[in-house]
């Protein structure tokens, strides 16, 4: 795996530990109680398809990002299907209803453009979102990838602020 980094070895080493480190931080930011594993997760399914990767151009880190998307979203449907088959379903759909309601209140607490902007975000369905991203980055004359790192940082402060909201809720509850 490391000859597929870089040629040179220690270039190679400081780019892995790099992509490790940011995998950590993506699933970490992503609320993964289990970041690390998550991230070693990424790295070892990449190492197995490397024979299958021979024709891969591009930089390979996007490639470790990719495959940590999936793994991402195997992570939310276990978690989800757990948690479920553990908890009464009206727990569950209680759970649902005050992220719902803590969701609102931070979406208002937003500047508007800010509010707008992650609203026009994640309004497409999945088939639709890539080039509906690009009209929106268009549209602020911007580039998608500026669109992106926006549109993160907005909802890393949504996930603060109901995280917040759901600790203030349980305070609430438990008095």
């Amino acid at each position: 795996m490391l000859k597929w980094l870089d040629p040179d070895r220690d270039a190679a080493a400081t780019k892995y530990e790099a992509i490790r480190r940011r995998l950590t931080m993506i699933f970490e930011a992503r609320g993964c109680a289990e970041a690390e594993d998550l991230a070693d997760e990424t790295i070892n399914r990449v190492a197995s398809r490397l024979g299958a990767l021979g024709e891969y151009r591009g930089e390979p880190a996007r490639y470790f990002y990719g495959v940590a998307n999936k793994v991402h979203l195997e992570y939310i449907r276990r978690a989800s299907s757990t948690r479920a088959k553990s908890e009464p379903e009206a727990v569950v759909s209680d759970e649902f209803k005050h992220r719902f309601v803590c969701l609102e209140r931070c979406l208002e607490k937003l500047p508007p453009q800010n509010r707008d902007l992650i609203l026009k975000y994640y309004q497409q369905e999945k088939r639709g979102n890539l080039e509906a991203r690009k009209v929106l980055a268009e549209q602020m004359g911007i580039h998608a990838n500026a669109l992106r790192i926006r549109a993160q940082r907005i909802r890393v402060s949504l996930q603060n602020c109901v995280s917040k909201c759901l600790k203030q809720q349980d305070s609430l509850i438990s008095e």
